[in-house]
Formats: structure tokens, C-alpha cells, sequence
């Protein structure tokens, strides 16, 4: 795939996040720019855009993606439709945190209609083999703890459900009438428990800095939005203490995911692993 080059004097610049930043073109209100930082390799970006495209054809709502692109720079980037007037449920968060409830319980039923869908075997890639192969290249286990972890994920039970990969009300925008997941590259099949451990983990992991920095929130908004969220996704009279608890080694894997893109040691994620690996 041959990447486009462009003028990033054509776009502005609209916000960063961890994998890279965006921008909206200035002559076209139909397209923006996803540019990848330089750590990402060209293949991962490749990929990406192959899934959004799958996903996009698979009915799933999520902006349709287009080219391949690059700043002449050793950076990469794809186009996007943009979704005009958006913003992610954890930005409106940060900015109405009197509406937290509402958008925990938008994007609750956005969850639970992602996994409502079911694909035929093999038309994703399976999250238990994908979360087993970054198991194998993470440095920070012992063989020991490595072990443990590696039956945790083979026990999970199969399932060919939707999932989106990295679930979190960052990667969710609203422009209030319609509502898109955004950062599907690692979208794959599995059991909705593999996709539910990221909600918790933002939700209720992340320091405040993080969680200002990169979902323009803070810890007590991020905290209820779990609360209202578990009340959307599992029923109203459902504990979210209990869904902590389920939840909680389903976070502990998304640490895999993390650390691999991240390529660092994240000490204050490895106590989620501590119920498997004790």
C-alpha cells in the first residue's frame, strides 16, 4: 500500500493521543488526519486501515476510513471521514461531569449493541490467540507468573462476539444524535469480558494526571462513569463492587496490550495481574 503525501500546512491541529495526533483539513470539513507517532511501524498502520475497513463494512459505527498517508517526515497517518461537532464521552465528561450518568449509560448501550454482534470464525482475528502472542513477547513476568497468566487466558471461554480491543470512553464519540467507536485497530473476536477489562481499568486505575492529560476528566467523574456504566450494561440492580471484582484479571490483560505498544514497565498495572499470578 503506497502511502499519499501531504502538506500538514493543510490541516489543523485538534488534539493528541496515545497513539498519535489528529487534525482536520482546512479546505475540507469531510476529512481528518490520524498521524501516527514515529515509534509506529508502517505495517501496524497498514493494518489498521484494512480493520477500520472491515469493520466499517461489517455495519459496525465507525468513521470511514481512507487513505494511507505520510508527512514526508517518516511519519504516517490515515484519513478519516471526520464526524463534524464530535466529542469523545471522556471530554464531555471533563466538561459536564453533572451529565456524567447520561454518557456512561450512551456508551453502555453502545457496548452492549458491539456485542450483540457475532462474526463467522476467522473473519477477525481471535483476542485470547492475540492476547496469548503478547503474553509471550511481555520481558516483565516471571516464567512462573508467566505461566499463570498464560492459563487464565486459556481458560476464558470462546466466543466469536465483536470486540472492539481498546473499549474506553475515549475511543467513543458522540455528536449527540450519533454515536461512532473511533481506534479499531485491534478490533478482533472473543469473549466481552477480554473488552470490559479496559472500561475498568480507565475508569478506575488511571492516576488523575493521566486521566486529565489523555481523557480530559478526572478520577471521581472517571469512577462514576463505571458506576452508571455497569448499572447500563448488566442491569440496574447489578453491584459494580461485583463487577470490579469479576473484571478486575480482565484488566490486569489489557496491561499486555499497553506495555507492548508502550514498549515500558508499568509497576502500578502489575497488581491488577495479582489474583492470577499469586
Amino acid at each position: 500500500m503506497k502511502a499519499d503525501l501531504i502538506n500538514l500546512s493543510d490541516y489543523i491541529y485538534t488534539g493528541e493521543g496515545a497513539n498519535g495526533e489528529s487534525f482536520n483539513n482546512k479546505n475540507d470539513e469531510t476529512i481528518m488526519l490520524k498521524l501516527y507517532y514515529e515509534r509506529f511501524e508502517l505495517d501496524n498502520i497498514i493494518h489498521e486501515i484494512e480493520q477500520a475497513q472491515k469493520v466499517y463494512d461489517a455495519g459496525i459505527p465507525t468513521p470511514k476510513p481512507g487513505k494511507l498517508v505520510t508527512d514526508g517526515n517518516g511519519r504516517y497517518g490515515i484519513l478519516f471521514q471526520r464526524i463534524v461537532n464530535k466529542k469523545s464521552f471522556a471530554r464531555l465528561c471533563g466538561e459536564n461531569p453533572e451529565n456524567v450518568e447520561q454518557y456512561a449509560r450512551e456508551f453502555g448501550k453502545m457496548c452492549k449493541e458491539l456485542h450483540s454482534v457475532h462474526f463467522k470464525e476467522g473473519y477477525f482475528d481471535n483476542e485470547k490467540e492475540k492476547e496469548l502472542k503478547r503474553l509471550q513477547k511481555n520481558p516483565y513476568f516471571t516464567e512462573e507468573e508467566r505461566e499463570k497468566v498464560k492459563r487464565f487466558i486459556e481458560n476464558i471461554p470462546d466466543a466469536n462476539t465483536a470486540i472492539h480491543g481498546d473499549l474506553h470512553f475515549g475511543n467513543a464519540i458522540t455528536t449527540g444524535n450519533e454515536h461512532f467507536f473511533i481506534d479499531i485497530g485491534d478490533f478482533s473476536m472473543g469473549h466481552p469480558y477480554l473488552d470490559l477489562g479496559m472500561v475498568l481499568l480507565t475508569c478506575m486505575y488511571e492516576d488523575d494526571e493521566f486521566l486529565t492529560t489523555q481523557f480530559h476528566t478526572d478520577k471521581e467523574t472517571a469512577a462514576q462513569f463505571w458506576k452508571y456504566f455497569v448499572k447500563e450494561y448488566f442491569g440496574e440492580n447489578e453491584s459494580p463492587e461485583k463487577w470490579h471484582d469479576t473484571l478486575l484479571p480482565f484488566a490486569g490483560l489489557k496491561v499486555l496490550l499497553i506495555e507492548l505498544y508502550a514498549g515500558t514497565y508499568f509497576p502500578q498495572y502489575h497488581k491488577l495481574f495479582e489474583g492470577i499470578t499469586k
